[in-house]
This record gives structure tokens, sequence and C-alpha cells, in this order.
């Protein structure tokens, strides 16, 4: 199955299509937050240390959570989990919202609210992760992660632009009552599906948290296909998805073009990403996957390397938009080829470890390139970056076929 067939016999699914209708609502409301978000606290500081705090208070919980919030996952019925976590998230939302209209918001406060989202959202994405399999039949489920994946890209480009708009016209408090909206319909889509869920594991008392985390560890490590996908994950996340971090120097301290070429180049990666989740949505099956996305590795490495090499913003849009689709073509068909093979009652716990990865990985390697690049200049920096993508290439090529012969079974599965 392939092309257009392929997203309609997704979308043919009465449980995925209404979790993707408001799925889109919700991401599309978080893009316009944390716009808000970001200008409610340059407003209320005009400081870059508080900026910085209000990004980590919305990551951090979930790299420093992942683990136990994947014992979580496995623990309970994850359709449950998730009604919980995205109710829990609209309260905060709303709470949002009402103390912007209050006037009540303090930078103090609005570090509190947005920690608060971090942790919700910590135990959420494991749970949200788990549910989509079980919304579809197993021959949809590249395409039903991909259409998720052009929902996230498409309201990332959207968002901003809409809460540019939204808060110029009438403030911030508006943008969050557009997220809270977006959240309360989010939730209404997760009470009337119904899929076939797996049962929860049988209730084990809580000393037992740091072995079934370890049993989470283990099965990554001796799982055929799985493990070798998780040292690819690794170093992609590390040093293939940190440029995306730094296009604000490179926009202004490469190109010179200061925040109009940082809008150009942020919008030139969404534009590749959204590119990248229409061709994995029509794509239609996990078949050849393996070797799909050790193409698009190559990609990046090459698209890193031209950024790297040129000062013209113009070649640097085009080599953004060509790291954007290879890095959301790896990003995507990792997750799909994980979700593919996983055991049902190992679900939560991996799916854990994946998003602890694939969020705080980028993080460390922005932090590390940054730091180099403020001795060496941007441009070495992110052709090491790109030669280390070029080495795991290498190093993918001679196991790219037994990683494929262990991930991209295509036998229906009963306890997804």
């Amino acid at each position: 199955m392939a092309g257009v067939e392929a997203v309609k016999s997704a979308l043919s699914n009465t449980n995925y299509r209404r979790y993707a209708a408001g799925s889109f609502c919700s991401h599309l409301g978080t893009w316009i937050q944390r716009v808000a978000v970001g200008w409610l606290a340059w407003k209320l500081t005009e400081s870059g240390a508080w900026l910085g705090l209000i990004a980590v208070a919305e990551l951090a919980p979930t790299v420093i959570l992942a683990p136990f919030c994947g014992v979580v996952a496995d623990r309970v019925n994850r359709l449950n989990g998730s009604r919980v976590t995205q109710s829990l998230a609209s309260v905060q939302a709303v709470t949002l919202w009402g103390m912007a209209v209050a006037d009540a918001l303090t930078i103090e406060w609005l570090f509190a609210l947005v920690l608060m989202q971090g942790i919700i959202m910590a135990f959420n994405q494991p749970l949200r992760f788990s549910v989509v399999p079980s919304l579809v039949p197993q021959k949809d489920l590249g395409s039903a992660i991909a259409i998720n994946s052009i929902s996230f890209n498409f309201s990332r480009v959207a968002g901003p632009a809409i809460a540019g708009l939204i808060i110029a016209e009438s403030g911030v408090a508006a943008a969050f009552l557009i997220n809270a909206v977006s959240y309360l319909i989010f939730v209404a889509s997760m009470f009337v599906i119904n899929p076939d869920m797996p049962p929860p594991r049988p209730a084990r008392p809580l000393s037992e948290v740091p072995r079934e985390i370890m049993e989470g560890v283990s099965y990554c490590i001796r799982s055929p296909g799985v493990g070798p996908m998780f040292i690819l994950l690794g170093v992609y996340a590390v040093f293939g998805r940190a440029y995306s971090e730094l296009l604000p120097k490179f926009a202004d301290a490469v190109f010179g073009y200061g925040v109009e070429g940082f809008s150009w180049l942020t919008s030139a990666a969404g534009a590749g990403s959204v590119l990248a989740s229409a061709v994995l949505a029509t794509r239609g099956h996990v078949e050849g996957l393996t070797r799909f996305v050790s193409w698009n590795i190559l990609l990046l490495s090459c698209a890193l390397a031209g950024l790297a090499a040129t000062s013209s913003i113009w070649v640097g849009l085009a080599c953004v938009t060509l790291a954007g689709f290879s890095m959301l073509c790896v990003g995507v068909g990792e997750q799909t080829l994980l979700q593919n093979t996983l055991a049902s009652e190992m679900r939560g716990r991996v799916m854990s470890l994946y998003g602890m990865i694939s969020r705080g990985g980028p993080a460390l390697g922005a932090l590390l390139i940054g730091w180099l690049s403020d001795h060496l200049g941007l441009p070495l920096p992110i052709f090491g970056a790109a030669l280390i993508c070029f080495c795991l290439w290498l190093w993918v090529l001679p196991r790219r076929d037994a990683m494929a012969a262990a991930l991209e079974k295509t036998d229906e599965k009963p306890d997804r």
C-alpha cells in the first residue's frame, strides 16, 4: 500500500481519526502557548537566564522522570492514563489563562506552571506513544505515526505565526485561552475513542520499580534490532539534531541576517519536516524502512556539512531544508520501527527511554557544540557533527539487514 491510499487507510480507523483530530488541536495550541510563555517571560524579566530556566522547567522533567514514567505506563491502562494526564494538562492550561486574565502571573508563578506542565507531560509521553499502536492495525502503523508527525510539524510552523498575531492583537491571555480550548478538545476526543487496549500488568509493589526500570533497559540491550536502533538514536539525537538549537547563531553570526534570517531558517527546517512527514505518511509500510532511515542519516550528514561550509544564507536555507527533511525521516522512521516490534508489556518503558534520549540528546548536543563554537567558531563544530553522522551511517551499513529482519516484521500482533 502506498501513496494517498496509505493515508486513507490509517484515517479509515474511526478511533485513530478522532484521536488525530484532537491531537492536531492540541499540537497547535501547545505551540501557540510556547511562544506566549516565552514572550511573557521576556516581558516580565527581560532576562535571558529566566528564558533558559523556563525552557529547563518544560524539558527537565521528561529527561529526569522518563524511566519511572515508563514503568507507570506499563502498569496502568494506557488509554485511561492518557485521559488523566491530558485532563490535568487542561487544568494547567486553564489556570495559566485565568491567572493571565487576572494579571496575577509573576515569573515565579509562570515557572511553577510550566514546571507543572513538564511533569504532567513526562508521564503523558510514554502513555501517548503507547496508545497509537492500539488505534490502527499494524499495516497502518507507519502512516499513523507519520500523520501525527505532519500534525506536529505543521503546528510547529503555523503555531508561532498564529501566536504572534494573537499576542499583537489581544495579548498573551488570548493565546493561553486558545491552548486551554485545544486541550479540552483533545480530552474530549480521548473519551470518545474505545480501542482494544492490552490489559495492564498485574500490580507489583513499589519496591520493584527499580527492577522494572532495569528490565526495560535490558530489553533494549538484548532485543535484536532494538539495541542497535537505540545506539543510532543516541548518536543522531546528540549530533544530528543539535544544529536546530543553534540556528539563531547561524542567522546572526554566520549569515548576518539577524532575527529575520532566524525566522527564514526556522521556517525552512519546518518545511523540510512537513515534506518528510508527508513522504512517510504516504509510504504506508515498514518494509525497507531501515534502509530508508540509513540513507537519510547520510543525507543529514551531507546537509550539515553543506551548512558548515557556506556563508550564503540562500545555500544555508537549502541545507537546512534538507536537514529538516532527513532529520524527520530518521526520527519518525526510528519510532515506527520500534513501535512495530516492541512487546506490549515493555512498550511504555522502552518508549519512555526513547523520549528521554530524543528530547535530552539535542539539548546535550547543543550545549557541547555551542560551547565549542564559542572557541572555534560555529562551522567547525557543525562539520564535526556532520562527520560523526557520516561515521554513524558507516556503522549502520553492515548491520542494516539484521536490523531490518528484527524490526520490520509484518505479522499482526494480538498484544499490541
